[in-house]
């Protein structure tokens, strides 16, 4: 079936540590995108849970398939009728207080049709402000696209965007139509890199990049960068939000893609360069 074109959304909050309230913002977000003519709505990472650290997590992770947190998922995307991409959520692990970090993706009667579990734990120290997410997150195994109405998505989670071979092998079989992208970039690596990074990944993939983020002060002192977006495929940004809570609205647009594509077939051009020749 030939995809077709939808209105997407990327969702920008400033969660807490209260599982009840972000999963109330984010219901009322939603609604607001909804309303606006979305038909798939993006999530930020630890949309549901966020504080000063990720120890956090383990204490709200729920066991996959069952949980407050995924029947929240899958009652709202049915409710609306709409593809919902679940930012990041924490995901039981057989390891003692150390949980995966992943995204769902529930499609329009509440079933989830996709699972991401983060490759790439972000590491970062300056000063006062140091994470290490491998201290509480187990790392994911698979890379994971999907197929949709709207065409191929790939699937990814904050930082994994510095790392250009996953979207490369993502669109190994098939190029992507979209990537996905939630995140919660701090303020220091934001302002240096984030534009710059989801700009270059639509680019090189000539494809749109939906990124949506934490952007604000929380309530535990974590600041983060903000600045969802919506790329197309000529690395335009075509919606923003840059602080606060809030919602970035665009369309994806197969002719665009197509055009991009027809204009500069980089995508072809690609040589096979792991063998060193």
């Amino acid at each position: 079936m030939k995809p077709r074109n939808a209105r997407l959304a990327a969702i920008q909050m400033v969660s807490g540590s209260d599982v009840a309230r972000n999963l109330a913002d984010a219901a009322l977000l939603i609604a607001e995108a909804v309303e606006a003519g979305a038909e798939l709505v993006g999530l930020p990472e630890y949309f549901p849970i966020i504080g000063a650290d990720d120890a956090l997590l383990a204490g709200a992770s729920e066991p996959f398939g069952r949980g407050k947190i995924q029947d929240w998922l899958r009652e709202t995307a049915a409710l609306h009728g709409v593809w919902l991409l679940a930012g990041s959520i924490p995901l039981c692990s057989d390891v003692p207080e150390r949980v995966f970090n992943s995204t769902l993706v529930v499609d329009p009667e509440g079933e989830v049709r996709a699972r991401y579990d983060k490759i790439h734990l972000f590491s970062f120290a300056a000063g006062e402000e140091q994470y290490n997410e491998s201290a509480c997150i187990l790392p994911g195994q698979r890379k994971i696209a999907f197929d949709s109405p709207f065409g191929r998505i790939g699937l990814s989670i904050c930082y994994d965007l510095r790392f250009p071979e996953l979207y490369r092998a993502l669109a190994a079989s098939l190029p992507l139509d979209l990537i996905f992208l939630p995140a919660a970039f701090t303020r220091a690596t934001g302002r240096a890199h984030w534009e710059i990074l989801v700009r270059a990944r639509a680019i090189e993939n000539q494809c749109y990049l939906l990124a949506a983020a934490q952007g604000g002060k929380h309530e535990s002192g974590r600041r983060t960068y903000g600045n969802s977006m919506i790329i197309d495929p000529w690395g335009e940004v075509v919606a923003r939000r840059e602080s606060g809570q809030g919602i970035a609205l665009a369309d994806l647009d197969h002719q665009r893609i197509a055009e991009v594509r027809q204009k500069l077939p980089a995508l072809s051009h690609r040589k096979g360069l792991a063998d060193g020749n």
